[in-house]
């Protein structure tokens, strides 16, 4: 949770009142934050550093990691304000981005403030503020970086681009003479503020650089900006510049960088875009996006869930008090139209606003209640409960539970297994290693994986696992779903086919289903098995097995067993035999 210092004369002044400690406390508690210290009497504080409040946020408002945000967020709160209208001025300049950029940082927004009225709390929050992000939201800068420059020293049009290190020479931030790109890793190698980010661009054979009309260097993104663009507090306009590998943190921060000063131009809440054209792709756009966000929700959800009955009219009132612009949709006597603006990225779904809608009406005001009945019982899911019956059978029948990573890499879910990749499985965007690339869609890899890493056991191997495997799904709300599935195993001197086909027919005895040895004549429930060609097993010793859960239905094919092919067994090393089986579960839920 990120804990900001405020100024406290200033953040009161913007509040227009001073309040007490436990005044100042309660109103932080109402809103769902929490003061965590005001140093006012702090006997550790230096006389002459001016008493702050230090506040705990939460990690996602990122519109509060400022001074400036917290004071609109609690005025407009407190009825002092109503949420400010953000506006767009006409653009002036525009910023060229380079092919050459999309092997290094591929994305880069930009934004201008006119007018900003700088003082020195003002410069420390604004300074602040960048740091606040790009510790939190920009993961140390992986993600995105954020420069800014005092618009009079620099000349647009801008452009991005990557250059060779041995073509780029400036002096960065703070320094005195030029340095060339070759020698920036040694030169701030030693920088304790600097040196943790300079492995973002080590291995490249190009760095990221912004420069002006004149072709001088404003900054090297992630690592520092130029010296003769700095800004001062007598800064008046600020050109803002954000480059990145993440488009959405890209746009999530520049809205934050663009708006949570526009208090001090001199038309307030006013934004001069800037036109990004993208050589590479042959498309511009205009940066900041500031157009809200419309969401629905439904009043019936959003008051049973706080356990209050308010008319829509009521509900969109108190919404406005946490920055959402909410009105009645005219179509539909039960929905809410909810705008929710550009600084508000933590609303991802109408359970955001049912949170906001309960800290506006205030928890404090919740009626205490119990619940309708006063003893209750709890039982487990009925795939747990159905799980544990798996466990308890194969165990008893002599295998041994195990339980490997739910994550594999990318050619043991597929091509160690002689598969095609089906763009089924759900795949990391940023995998650390090479062996936690993907989240299995089969079992079997971390099966075979166990085996491998205790070949050297007293033969044969006999094991199983009862677990999930996730698929890409874009039916479902969050876009996958998760099977529970059950595999086993066993590996040794023969390949144990039978005992794999015996430990089909224990779990199926056990799960009260029979067997069916001629479908076609039959159409009472049950299971039965076909002769199968999967490439993960050996030709002709390999079967499909078939469910159907009510009686006239067609059937589901459930599951897989057989014996595994030789070069399967080559690739997780293992030179001994081995049949498994792989059940899908679900349809016994």
């Amino acid at each position: 949770m990120p804990t900001i210092a405020c100024d406290k004369e200033a953040l009161y002044k913007a509040l227009g009142r001073n309040y007490t400690t436990q005044e100042f406390d309660e109103l932080c508690f109402k809103f769902g934050i929490e003061l965590d210290e005001d140093t006012t009497n702090d006997p550790e504080r230096d006389p002459a550093e001016r008493p702050a409040l230090k506040i705990e946020i939460a990690a996602n408002r990122y519109d509060m990691l400022c001074m400036e945000g917290i004071a609109q967020a609690l005025n407009v709160f407190n009825r002092r304000m109503d949420p400010p209208q953000y506006k767009l001025l006409p653009a002036t300049t525009s910023l060229k981005i380079s092919p050459e950029t999309a092997d290094v940082r591929p994305y880069c927004a930009s934004a201008i403030l006119r007018g900003v009225k700088f003082d020195p709390i003002r410069y420390q929050s604004f300074i602040a503020l960048q740091d606040k992000l790009h510790s939190n939201l920009c993961r140390q800068r992986s993600l995105v970086a954020i420069g800014t420059h005092d618009l009079s020293k620099v000349e647009g049009p801008f452009t991005y681009e990557a250059l060779k290190p041995e073509e780029i020479n400036f002096v960065p931030l703070n320094q005195t003479r030029s340095i060339n790109g070759t020698e920036l890793l040694d030169f701030y190698k030693d920088s304790k503020h600097l040196s943790r980010y300079l492995h973002l661009v080590a291995d490249s054979p190009r760095y990221p650089v912004i420069l002006d009309s004149k072709r001088r260097i404003c900054s090297l993104p992630p690592i520092i900006n130029s010296d003769f663009s700095k800004i001062s507090v007598d800064t008046r306009d600020v050109l803002i510049e954000c480059t990145a590998t993440d488009k959405t943190k890209l746009d999530i921060v520049m809205n934050m960088m663009a708006v949570m000063f526009t208090c001090y131009c001199d038309e307030p809440f006013t934004i001069e875009p800037v036109e990004v054209v993208s050589e590479h792709n042959n498309c511009s756009r205009m940066t900041p996006n500031l157009k809200p966000v419309r969401f629905e929700a439904e009043t019936d959800y959003l008051n049973q869930c706080c356990g209050i009955s308010l008319p829509r009219e009521e509900v969109c009132n108190l919404l406005s008090r946490m920055l959402l612009q909410a009105q009645p949709d005219p179509s539909d006597e039960k929905i809410i139209l909810v705008d929710v603006p550009c600084t508000r990225a933590d609303i991802l779904h109408q359970c955001d606003i049912m949170e906001d809608l309960g800290i506006s009406y205030g928890y404090d005001n919740l009626k205490h209640t119990y619940p309708d009945q006063s003893v209750t019982y709890g039982k487990p899911l009925e795939v747990n409960r159905l799980s544990d019956i798996v466990r308890h059978e194969a165990a008893l029948a002599g295998w041994s539970e195990v339980l490997p990573f739910i994550l594999c890499s990318h050619d043991e879910n597929y091509a160690w297994l002689r598969k095609t990749d089906d763009s089924r499985a759900i795949q990391l965007a940023n995998p650390k290693t090479l062996e936690f690339q993907v989240v299995r869609s089969s079992l079997l890899p971390g099966i075979l994986k166990t085996t491998r890493e205790n070949r050297t056991h007293a033969l044969p191997i006999k094991i199983f696992e009862v677990s999930d495997v996730a698929f890409i799904d874009e039916t479902q709300e969050r876009m996958t779903r998760n099977e529970r599935h059950f595999c086993a195993i066993q590996a040794g001197l023969t390949s144990g086919f039978e005992q794999i086909h015996g430990l089909l027919d224990r779990v199926m005895l056990m799960l009260n289903e029979k067997r069916i040895f001629n479908p076609k004549d039959s159409d009472s429930s049950g299971y039965w098995i076909v002769p199968d060609d999967d490439a993960t097993f050996f030709p002709g010793r390999c079967a499909a097995v078939y469910y159907r859960k009510d009686p006239g239905t067609a059937g589901v094919r459930v599951g897989t067993f057989g014996v595994i092919h030789p070069l399967v067994l080559e690739k997780f090393e293992l030179s001994i035999a081995a049949s498994a089986i792989e059940l899908d579960l679900t349809l016994w839920v």
